[in-house]
């Protein structure tokens, strides 16, 4: 069953909604996004910190072959309801971009079927489109794909 992320970003709004159907139980999605193991290995960065409770927060750097830091993002949790809702702030450092808000779903479709919605706000219009101005769309796709393909192993 082919699965895509698709990103849905109305003119004119400071928000967007990222929608992906996942040939995974709801259990081992969240669990994606749980267990800083799993996490480094979908989204192929070093995950510095990741304290998956509410309140707790993280922390993602990804390096050069030289360990020079090209990325790092961090945030706090605040909500974490296991297979159901994650609510954090991302924020990526040393970056154009001001703190944003995710809101993460996770719904079993079926009992070995799930899907993730992400609402993210930003704080202005202007911030999304430049965000989407990236390789956004793309870059997520191919993480959630990895997500799919390293999970679906644990079946």
């Amino acid at each position: 069953m082919e699965r895509k992320t698709q990103v849905h970003a109305a003119e004119g709004r400071h928000d967007l909604t990222i929608t992906r159907e996942f040939d995974l139980p709801v259990a081992l999605l969240f669990k994606a996004y749980e267990e800083a193991e799993l996490l480094a290995q979908w989204m192929g960065t070093k995950v510095v910190k990741l304290e998956s409770r509410k309140h707790g927060c993280w922390q993602f750097e990804t390096s050069d072959p030289k360990g020079n830091v090209m990325f790092r993002a961090n945030g706090t949790y605040h909500e974490f309801i296991p297979e159901k809702k994650i609510t954090r702030t991302f924020e990526m450092e040393n970056a154009p971009f001001d703190v944003q808000l995710e809101f993460l779903d996770f719904e079993a479709l079926t009992d070995n079927t799930s899907k993730l919605t992400m609402h993210v706000i930003y704080k202005s219009n202007e911030l999304r489109d430049q965000m989407l101005k990236l390789p956004f769309a793309y870059g997520i796709n191919m993480a959630h794909d990895r997500l799919q393909e390293i999970v679906h192993k644990l079946k």
